[in-house]
């Protein structure tokens, strides 16, 4: 069962009642961006005033699968068990294609069958979300060809490892050294659309003076990354 009631419980027990849960609810949000979202209860039925986005759904969703793995790995399960009582994972994809992994559906007459959907392939991972089908099929049919799409047209590259050189002989001032290398602190993945590696531009841009003392950490310039003027990623 979707378990309104549990979610009220759990509201009540954590926040005193379910309206202070709804307010963390909205703070939490806004500190994922989820910039037009605002919840009014713990359960998701409708409400005037209570509303999300397609976009930040699937915001909630990518933080629940990055920053909670133990927890999302409960989404994947086809059953569940309890009290001599069966139940199935409303989520069709799950016995349909064995990349996908999660998450959730949802069906109210004002929201009609919706479904936030990930899979992963390859290391490609890719979040969809349909609201308002007019069917638990259709809700189904229609995520899957938005996760097909994606799979087909994109893929998730390694831009750069750590420890990549950016730029050699940096001129370093007052140190023992002369000069430094500019270097990539951590990896960096995107997701570009396939054979778009050789396309993407880089924007190296290095402090105007570099003056020691200088560690491994030590912040000295930045990195962009676009493809075909949008920017992907900026660090």
């Amino acid at each position: 069962q979707s378990g309104n009631d549990a979610t009220v419980a759990l509201a009540e027990y954590v926040a005193g009642s379910e309206d202070a849960f709804a307010d963390v609810m909205n703070q939490q949000a806004a500190l994922l961006g989820m910039t037009n979202t605002h919840f009014l209860n713990s359960t998701g039925w409708p409400a005037e005033g209570h509303l999300t986005t397609a976009h930040d759904l699937a915001l909630l969703a990518r933080a629940l699968i990055r920053d909670y793995p133990e927890h999302y790995a409960l989404y994947s399960q086809k059953y569940f068990e309890y009290n001599d009582i069966r139940q199935a994972n409303r989520n069709r994809l799950l016995w349909l294609d064995s990349s996908v992994d999660g998450v959730k559906t949802g069906h109210t007459e004002a929201a009609g069958y919706c479904l936030v959907a990930s899979a992963e392939r390859e290391g490609t991972r890719f979040i969809s979300v349909v609201m308002g089908t007019d069917s638990d099929a259709s809700r189904a049919q229609e995520s899957q060809k938005l996760l097909s799409y994606g799979f087909r047209y994109f893929e998730t590259a390694n831009i750069h490892s750590t420890g990549d050189v950016l730029q050699e002989d940096v001129r370093v001032w007052f140190g023992k050294k002369n000069t430094v290398a500019l270097v990539v602190p951590e990896d960096i993945q995107l997701t570009i659309p396939r054979g778009a590696m050789d396309l993407l531009e880089r924007d190296v841009r290095i402090d105007e003076v570099v003056e020691a003392p200088l560690d491994e950490t030590t912040e000295i310039g930045r990195l962009a990354i676009a493809y075909q003027g949008q920017q992907l990623y900026q660090g």
